[in-house]
């Protein structure tokens, strides 16, 4: 058999190809790009999914009541629902903006909405002065409570006559807090710092979520990695027999 004949043969056996560490490597990494890529749209479809809430205050008595914890799946603290369909002219009843109710700050005080074991992204809300034009509203965020940590903190002016929506895109917070101060009477029969509240988006979250993309991509790349090395060893040791 000539040299040539043999090189032919020889071509034609069908011999293990074994990877290198580098051809491993690329392995790896397209895998980990391809687990990434994969994660980022489970997170996507997630996101969707957790759509924004508005809490309309419209499925309650409307009888100056106050807004009990649960509703909405938050606690709430002074704050009070009224039906502005008969009431006395005001900043309450300019500020309807889905009828029939709002929610209000007791007493002018400050008033707080929160959760205990989740975290939340509020929004937008729409917010008017009762009574005073020109009235501030500071509007702090928390994580941790009160006496956690202060990640917010944002101060507007209403009016009286027309609700004004405010956008504020506070994000992971478990404790909301508002205080109203300062002001103009606007001519009403009424006088404080009160402010009607409408309208309230806020997207609901859970406390200590992993993160899918981490353990997803991990997760994948280990067991491909793992599954490769496998491999890579049996094709040596048929080598070898």
């Amino acid at each position: 058999m000539t040299g040539f004949q043999f090189a032919k043969i020889r071509d034609k056996l069908d011999y293990p190809t074994i990877p290198s560490k580098s051809q491993v490597r690329e392995k790896l990494r397209k895998t980990a790009t391809i687990a990434t890529f994969v994660a980022i749209v489970v997170g996507v479809i997630q996101t969707k999914q957790a759509q924004a809430v508005t809490v309309t205050f419209d499925d309650l008595s409307g009888s100056q009541d106050t807004v009990s914890n649960g509703y909405a799946g938050l606690n709430w603290e002074n704050f009070y629902d009224l039906d502005t369909t008969s009431f006395i002219p005001s900043g309450y009843v300019n500020g309807t903006v889905s009828p029939k109710n709002v929610a209000y700050n007791g007493f002018g005080d400050p008033a707080v909405i929160s959760t205990v074991d989740d975290i939340f992204d509020f929004n937008s809300t729409y917010l008017t002065a009762a009574w005073n034009d020109d009235l501030t509203v500071l509007v702090e965020g928390y994580t941790g409570g009160i006496s956690g940590e202060k990640k917010y903190s944002q101060t507007v002016v209403v009016n009286s006559q027309t609700p004004t929506l405010f956008t504020f895109d506070f994000l992971g917070i478990d404790y909301l807090k508002f205080t109203s101060s300062g002001g103009n009477n606007a001519g009403y029969s009424g006088n404080g710092t009160h402010f009607a509240i409408d309208n309230f988006t806020f997207n609901k979250k859970t406390k200590a979520v992993p993160e899918p993309l981490t353990i997803f991509g991990s997760l994948t790349a280990s067991s491909i990695g793992l599954a490769l090395y496998r491999k890579q060893k049996q094709q040596q040791k048929d080598v070898n027999k």
